[in-house]
């Protein structure tokens, strides 16, 4: 059994010591005792999440044991919580990756987009960031990654064979790190993408329940121009930075062609699964309607005589039991998805969510929210879009240390007190946080993409760090931007007037 480390143990003891010394010897709002109740919780939680001196996914149980016994909410309503229709919405997208990785469909996705492309240096770079940010709207980053390394490392042995080490070792820092920033980068344009948007959209209905829907076609009309530009933003830095000197004359299409044909033709698997992934897409982007301004286009749900039953979360699992009934031809007996592909969901995070959920029920409930936007209210003069810079600048650079999802988790019902507490629309606050949890580009430990290249021994800490930081500072500035120029366009926010449903519950 491995051995506790320093860091762990000293997480471990100052979590424990930081909530007692609250709790017993703080009274942040003399007759609300629950306030100071649920911040001692937030501390020990937000200590061991950092430390980790716990697995994160246990530490995100100790609201269902800690806010029955210090008060602040019912044992019930703490549990349900921690399982939701944004759950099912992880869930449900998560199994449909996992379909696409046991046929190989992603893999095939990725070579086809590559040859398309072509082989100069610059398409090569763009082809392999192109693959890797489509796939990562709808898989995890993680696994996205996972599954470009290799097919960027065959890549570079055979540049090295016929073009040389010396001129392709640094051009090749700059494809590894392609893959993992645009690993994060198409995160950022689905919910499903990447957990802190998932942990927005729930966060965000549990502070606000008047709210209008954060739906999957909304969020991708905000979020994909944003994810465009990052991209664009990040394909000019590595091109121009890490570029080969020379032009190459030796390297031909037939490389990526060679792994395709490997693949043999697509099997029926594979058009099933590609089917089933066109077909969700579909009916999440058309489930609620679009609307843009005075143009709309209804949504499929409007059909029903509920259409408000319906959710993103329903429409996952509908496509998932699809796929669990539909018999293999291959393999007789088998279907194009079984159980033992399901259990590799990480649970871990469906746990992290469900903490998550709970810690803003928590902070609502209490009134701890508004207790901090109170506290913070000063900032009401603040230009709004001085305040969303600071807000992602902050977000930005504290994931490059923490858990992006464990952060967003415990910032989202604090930023939502402080725009009540300032008169300003929740979404103009929430939203930067989330987009720049997706932004740590500097440093392994920030994502688990950074921390796969690193693994690769290719990339120095020197590199990453002075590439990061470069992105850090743009994706800031473009998250801001849009943030304040294109959300009252699609979110309906008026930056002059508080909106009714604004209303902290509890």
């Amino acid at each position: 059994m491995p051995k506790k480390s320093n860091k762990e143990i000293f997480g471990l003891l100052f979590g424990l010591g930081t909530f007692l010394f609250v709790l017993f010897f703080l009274d942040l709002d003399p007759g609300h005792p629950e306030i100071t109740r649920t911040f001692a919780v937030a501390l020990l939680m937000a200590i061991w999440w950092v430390t980790e001196a716990l697995p994160i996914a246990a530490t995100a149980l100790l609201p269902v044991v800690l806010f029955p016994l210090l008060g602040v909410m019912n044992g019930k309503a703490v549990s349900s919580t921690y399982f939701n229709h944004v759950i099912f919405l992880f869930i449900g997208g998560f199994l449909l990756a996992l379909a696409m990785e046991k046929w190989n469909l992603h893999k095939r996705i990725a070579l086809k987009l590559l040859m398309i492309v072509g082989v100069s240096p610059g398409r090569l770079l763009f082809g392999f960031m192109f693959s890797t940010a489509f796939l990562s709207m709808w898989m995890s980053n993680t696994a996205t990654t996972m599954m470009m390394v290799p097919i960027v490392l065959s890549l570079v042995f055979k540049l090295e064979e016929s073009i040389g080490q010396e001129e392709v070792g640094f051009y090749a820092t700059g494809l590894f790190l392609g893959v993992a920033y645009s690993a994060s980068i198409g995160g950022i344009a689905t919910l499903v993408g990447t957990p802190p948007n998932l942990s927005f959209a729930r966060i965000f209905s549990i502070m606000f329940p008047n709210a209008p829907e954060i739906s999957f076609a909304s969020w991708l009309i905000f979020a994909l121009p944003l994810t465009c530009l990052m991209f664009a933003g990040a394909w000019t830095l590595l091109y121009f930075w890490y570029r080969p000197k020379k032009q190459w004359k030796t390297l031909s299409n037939k490389t990526f062609q060679a792994q395709y044909d490997a693949l043999g033709k697509p099997s029926y698997e594979e058009k099933v699964v590609f089917t089933a992934f066109i077909c969700l897409a579909l009916l999440w982007v058309f489930r609620a309607g679009i609307r843009f301004g005075s143009f709309s286009i209804p949504g499929w749900s409007a059909l029903f005589e509920h259409p408000k039953f319906f959710n993103d979360g329903t429409v996952a699992i509908l496509v998932s039991l699809v796929l669990f009934s539909i018999p293999t031809r291959s393999k007789p007996g088998d279907r194009i998805l079984d159980w033992s592909i399901a259990e590799r969901i990480p649970w871990h995070i469906v746990l992290l969510f469900g903490g998550g959920f709970a810690l803003a029920s928590g902070f609502a409930h209490s009134g701890l929210s508004m207790w901090f936007g109170e506290k913070l209210s000063f900032l009401a003069g603040i230009h709004p879009l001085v305040m969303i810079g600071s807000i992602a600048f902050l977000m930005s650079f504290l994931t490059e240390l923490t858990s992006n999802t464990a952060t967003t988790e415990m910032i989202l019902p604090v930023l939502a007190g402080l725009a009540v507490s300032t008169k300003t629309n929740p979404l103009l606050f929430m939203i930067p946080a989330t987009l720049a949890a997706s932004l740590a580009f500097m440093l392994p430990v920030a994502t688990p993409p950074n921390a796969i290249i690193f693994g690769t021994n290719r990339i120095k800490i020197s590199q990453m760090a002075k590439t990061g930081l470069v992105l850090n500072f743009l994706g800031v500035l473009i998250v801001a931007l849009v943030t304040y120029f294109l959300a009252p366009l699609l979110f309906d926010v008026d930056m002059n007037a508080f909106p009714d449903w604004a209303k902290l519950v509890k």
